[in-house]
């Protein structure tokens, strides 16, 4: 297993989202090409992939970098394993990975949100030191769906 960060836009990568995306959200298509590659171009995120000894990719995540007034932070969003690959340390690789790249960025804290429901993943993530927070997570759907649009 290899975990690296994707630097362009494949036709491997385009087709792996779109059989990783559906895996994780039922609600949000998986990213066009052009999508892909404004995430891949982005000097704040950063699509880390992990990919098999056949060289498929079988899983990712998205972490992303960015400075604040009080230092600089990190998110992990958009953690999906292929149902053929779960159990087999994908996850936790991802994010070992993730966690040293927040470091290396000068990070002071990565955070991440999980539904309860993904107990497995859960586990994972408090095995790997991350612990609950005792905050609210709010959302303000803006209209037109932050398409961009003006």
């Amino acid at each position: 297993m290899q975990i690296a960060e994707a630097s362009d836009v494949t036709p491997s990568l385009t087709d792996a989202m779109k059989h990783l995306i559906p895996q994780l959200s039922t609600s949000n298509p998986p990213p066009t090409t052009e999508e892909l590659a404004d995430l891949v171009q982005s000097d704040a995120s950063h699509l880390l992939v992990a990919t098999d000894d056949d060289g498929s990719i079988v899983g990712c995540l998205t972490l992303v970098i960015f400075r604040i007034p009080t230092g600089v932070r990190a998110w992990i969003e958009d953690v999906v394993v292929d149902g053929a690959a779960r159990g087999m340390g994908v996850g936790e690789l991802l994010n070992r990975y993730a966690l040293d790249m927040a470091s290396d960025h000068g990070a002071v804290s990565v955070d991440l949100t999980s539904r309860p429901s993904r107990e497995a993943a859960n586990r994972l993530y408090q095995r790997l030191g991350f612990e609950p927070r005792n905050t609210n997570v709010y959302r303000h759907n803006l209209p037109g769906g932050g398409t961009g649009g003006r």
